[in-house]
C-alpha cells in the first residue's frame, strides 16, 4: 500500500485513500484477532480460575474465622462448667450449716439451677464440637480443591505465557501497524469502523466484493452499486450487514479516474 499514514488535513485526503486505509486496518487487526485465537480460551480460563480461587480463599478464611470463634465457644462452656461444679460445692458445704429449711430450699435450688446449667453447657459443647468437626472437614475438602486449582492455574499460565511469548513480538508489531493506520483516519469514520467491527461476526468491518456478493454476509450486490463500490468515490456500507464495502483490488490497482 502506498498511503504513508501521516496526519494531513482530511479535505486533502481522497475517499479512495481512507478506503485503502481502512481495509489495510481491517487485514492488520484480523492478524492480530488471529494471534489472539491461537491463545484461544486460555485468557478467559485463567481469569475464571483466579475468581474461583479467590472465593476459595475468601471461603477458608470465613470457615477459619468459624472455627476459631466454635472453639472459643467450647472453652467458655468448658469454663462455665467448672464455676458451675465450683459454685455446687460451695452451696454443698453451706447446706451443712444452714439455720432452717428456708434456707436449705433455697440452696437447692441454686445447686438445681447450676446443675441445670453444666446439662445446658454439656449440649452445647456437644452442638459446637459436631459444628466444629463439619467446619474442619469443609477446611480440608476446600484447601484440597483450592491446591488442586492452584496447579490448574500454574499450568494454564505457563501455557498462556509460552503461547504469548512466541506471538508477543508480531502482535506488537502489528499493533504499530494499526496504531499508525489509525492515525491517519479521521476520527468519525475511525469510531464508525470500530463500532462496526465490534459488532460484526469476526470483527470485519470492511469487506471485499466477491463473487458479487459481500464478503461479510454473502449477500448479492446490485451491479450498479457494484460499480459505484469499484469507483470509490464514496463510502458505501452493504444494505444487509452494515459493513463498509470495497473492490477486491483495491490494494492492487491505481485509484479509477
Amino acid at each position: 500500500m502506498n498511503t504513508p499514514y501521516v496526519k494531513e488535513d482530511n479535505k486533502s485526503i481522497s475517499i479512495s485513500e481512507k478506503l485503502k486505509a481502512l481495509f489495510e486496518l481491517q487485514n492488520v487487526n484480523s492478524e492480530i484477532d488471529k494471534i489472539k485465537m491461537l491463545r484461544g480460551e486460555l485468557p478467559l480460563e485463567v481469569q475464571d480460575l483466579e475468581d474461583e480461587i479467590a472465593g476459595l480463599k475468601t471461603r477458608l478464611s470465613n470457615f477459619e474465622d468459624d472455627v476459631k470463634t466454635l472453639e472459643t465457644s467450647i472453652t467458655n462452656r468448658k469454663n462455665a462448667i467448672k464455676e458451675s461444679e465450683s459454685l455446687i460445692a460451695k452451696y454443698t458445704e453451706q447446706q451443712n450449716h444452714v439455720r432452717n429449711n428456708r434456707e436449705y430450699d433455697s440452696l437447692s435450688k441454686e445447686i438445681e439451677f447450676q446443675r441445670l446449667e453444666i446439662e445446658l453447657s454439656e449440649k452445647r459443647i456437644r452442638e459446637f464440637t459436631s459444628e466444629l468437626f463439619n467446619k474442619k472437614e469443609a477446611i480440608g475438602t476446600s484447601s484440597s480443591y483450592l491446591k488442586e486449582r492452584d496447579e490448574d492455574l500454574d499450568r494454564k499460565k505457563k501455557e498462556l505465557e509460552e503461547i504469548t511469548a512466541e506471538t508477543k513480538i508480531e502482535e506488537e508489531k502489528m499493533k504499530a501497524k494499526s496504531e499508525k493506520i489509525e492515525g491517519f483516519i479521521e476520527a468519525r469514520l475511525l469510531t464508525a469502523f470500530k463500532r462496526i467491527r465490534k459488532n460484526a461476526r469476526n470483527g470485519l468491518a470492511v469487506a471485499t466484493v466477491q463473487r458479487d456478493a459481500c464478503g461479510g454476509c454473502f449477500n448479492k450486490i446490485p451491479p450498479q452499486r457494484q460499480m459505484d463500490i469499484a469507483s470509490r468515490k464514496k463510502i458505501i456500507v452493504c444494505e444487509y450487514c452494515g459493513r463498509i464495502l470495497v473492490d477486491k483490488d483495491i490494494l492492487e490497482t491505481a485509484d479509477p479516474e
